[in-house]
């Protein structure tokens, strides 16, 4: 495993802006297993918004599911609020593929149908194979297809990356 030249704390801070600027009245953060929703818990609290983050999980929803199984964040899906005609704010770490965000909104409609869904994220690495753009990205990036870009959170609640050889490739 090596260590990314990026400051994870530096790129919170952006996205904390760029997420300021996307707040709608009746916006809810939704955080995807398990980095987003880390994100969109700091968010919650530091962007002092009033009532509780979402947790999504894109698990029963994926399109490698036969080959990936039920993996942890399985029961990740924790909605504390209505979804009809709510502004819903998606909150990932990477977005690589878009496959991860198709299926989280093939989950969210499970519960209901927001009056609009937008992707923040805090790294935006290219190689989409659908059609999903993020509202805002913190930075981009350009890695190989072999490695993978995760983000980990310390015990003080720091974040930090780190890339490493993806085994699905």
């Amino acid at each position: 495993m090596t260590t990314l030249l990026l400051d994870a704390e530096a790129l919170y801070a952006e996205l904390r802006q760029g997420v300021r600027g996307l707040l709608k009245p009746e916006t809810s953060l939704v955080g995807i297993w398990s980095g987003g929703a880390w994100l969109a818990e700091r968010l919650q609290a530091d962007l002092g918004l009033a009532g509780a983050h979402g947790v999504i999980s894109s698990t029963l929803h994926r399109d490698d599911f036969g080959e990936r199984g039920l993996a942890s964040g399985t029961d990740a899906t924790h909605l504390p609020f209505e979804i009809d005609g709510r502004h819903i704010l998606l909150i990932d770490d990477v977005l690589y593929t878009g496959r991860t965000i198709r299926a989280v909104i093939n989950e969210l409609f499970d519960f209901g149908r927001p009056a609009s869904v937008e992707l923040a994220v805090l790294v935006d690495r290219g190689g989409r194979q659908l059609p999903i753009a993020a509202a805002y990205a913190a930075a981009r990036v350009a890695l190989p297809a072999s490695q993978r870009l995760s983000l980990a959170r310390q015990d003080d609640g720091r974040f930090t990356f780190s890339v490493k050889d993806d085994p699905l490739t």
